[in-house]
């Protein structure tokens, strides 16, 4: 069977490991599907959801609040400070999470505490997407 190895890492912990026929992740300028012997790269991904169609034919999510993406023709690593297996998402918090930085949105009061809190709730935004795409499989 053709496999690629994958590796999904965050500043914690290795999220899953193991081979896999495909994986498509949000890359910076759009869904980027990555198959066994792809060319090598090297890019940031945006955050979303990593989608691995595991080697036994099952699939595995897991969402990134963004990163960087390494492709070689036989591993595949996607490292990000933030990563969740689809599992463990937790729709209660990150809905807490979403309203906590809508208020500091709407109370920010320099374009420094503006940008963070816009960064904060597109990461949230994009773990909420993830979690109801986990849900309908």
């Amino acid at each position: 069977m053709n496999t690629i190895h994958v590796d999904v890492v965050s500043a914690e912990e290795s999220i899953w490991s193991g081979e896999a026929r495909f994986v498509a992740l949000p890359g910076e300028s759009g869904e980027l599907g990555i198959y066994p012997r792809h060319t090598p790269l090297i890019t940031r991904i945006k955050a979303g959801s990593v989608r691995i169609e595991k080697a036994d034919g099952g699939e595995e999510f897991v969402f990134v609040a963004g990163g960087i993406l390494e492709v070689q023709p036989d591993c595949v690593t996607v490292l990000s400070d933030t990563a969740i297996r689809g599992k463990d998402l937790d729709e209660e918090k990150a809905n807490a999470a979403k309203a906590l930085a809508e208020e500091a949105l709407k109370s920010a009061k320099s374009e420094i505490d503006l940008a963070r809190a816009t960064s904060e709730l597109a990461v949230l935004a994009a773990q909420l997407s993830a979690l109801r795409k986990y849900r309908k499989k």
